[in-house]
């Protein structure tokens, strides 16, 4: 079998970047249009604007309706052919980005990622995830290739609240414990079309653990106060690059596929992505029988940064057996990114894994000093 390394063709990142969106966009089209949220539209609109009129591109702006649904993905896309555009230019978070990509997939235009957060590694890969209506988690969408550019202005990362830089790092922090099961495991990874991963893929996931565990607090502290530092540079890039480029190359586990799951129960919905994927790792370490030390140094970093360690921080005080039976059945579902594990896997074990994984987040909440 043969390996692979799939990324983005292009990765600006700096304080003020935004700035400079022109002189990227002018080599993939002159017709672009901005898909946003309403927030990342009064943040960055007017400056992408500029940017665009100064190197002779048109500019429409369409505002992103709040889920990643194949209904909207259809709106922009017709949205995108009504006005001519050759570009498309997805801006905000993880939803509008997904969007932006499939709607740049679906008329094989280019496009540039914008994110305004840093919480999830979305902008990089080649994937789109699309929901239901109501936000359940309906299917990946697999695109043809990765974006063309992805810009990261980290001035506009630390303006935008700490949430969102935990959340990516609880996104980032599945990356070396899922590549590495993929990796233990051999089977094929379906992000990068049934191939293997490369050794520099392995050693990125490793790098953007390693990354998080040294410069996560430092870096959440500083955008508290909005500020730009190394630390902060250093885990946007954790955030977005490297975990990207883990996270697509060396392949999902289970900690995605436990967030899918929890997706169905109500409660979780105002939690975020990476907060959802954070607790599916620790409920990983758990099924796949890792080293009590390594639950541990999980959770300390969780904790540290602020990150759910057990079910009540994810809005679940008192869930029933049904509730996180219907968790890990939906975890195991046909083409669950779980199967990638060496072992099959059962809802009953993800169920036992779940609550173990609780059990061992109220202790260590029960135990830290203070």
């Amino acid at each position: 079998m043969s390996r692979i390394l799939l990324s983005t063709s292009r990765y600006i990142q700096g304080a003020g970047a935004i700035d400079d969106i022109g002189k990227h966009a002018v080599l993939l089209g002159d017709n672009a249009l901005v898909i946003g949220g309403r927030t990342a539209l009064n943040i960055c609109g007017a400056a992408i604007t500029a940017s665009l009129a100064a190197q002779g591109i048109a500019c429409g702006q369409e505002l992103f309706g709040g889920v990643s649904s194949r209904k909207e993905i259809n709106r922009l896309a017709e949205r995108a052919h009504d006005q001519g555009a050759n570009l498309i230019i997805a801006l905000g978070g993880g939803a509008s980005i997904d969007a932006g990509k499939a709607v740049s997939h679906e008329m094989n235009l280019p496009v540039i990622v914008v994110p305004t957060t840093a919480a999830t590694d979305a902008p990089c890969s080649a994937l789109s995830v699309v929901y239901r209506e109501d936000g359940v988690f309906e299917n990946y969408l697999y695109l043809r290739r990765n974006p063309d550019c992805v810009l990261v202005d980290t001035a506009v990362i630390a303006d935008s609240p700490a949430k969102f830089l935990v959340a990516g790092m609880g996104d980032a922090v599945a990356g070396v414990w899922e590549s590495g099961t993929c990796a233990r495991s051999g089977k094929a990874n379906a992000f990068c079309g049934g191939q293997t991963p490369t050794l520099a893929v392995l050693a990125l996931s490793r790098l953007c653990y390693e990354t998080l565990l040294e410069s996560g607090l430092q870096a959440k502290l500083a955008v508290e106060k909005n500020l730009v530092t190394p630390a902060v540079e250093a885990i946007v890039e954790a955030n977005t690059l490297l975990s990207g480029l883990s996270s697509e190359n060396g392949g999902h586990a289970a900690a995605h596929s436990i967030h899918n799951g929890l997706t169905t129960l109500p409660a979780t919905r105002d939690k975020l992505h990476g907060e959802k994927v954070a607790f599916g790792v620790l409920a990983q370490l758990v099924l796949e029988g890792r080293p009590l030390r390594d639950i541990r140094e999980v959770q300390a970093f969780c904790a540290g940064v602020g990150l759910p360690i057990c079910l009540a921080e994810l809005n679940l005080p008192d869930p029933s057996r049904e509730d996180i039976r219907q968790v890990a059945e939906t975890a195991v579902a046909e083409g669950e990114t779980i199967h990638a594990t060496w072992f099959p896997v059962t809802a009953a074990m993800v169920e036992a894994a779940i609550w173990s994984a609780d059990a061992l987040g109220r202790d260590y909440r029960k135990n830290q000093p203070g």
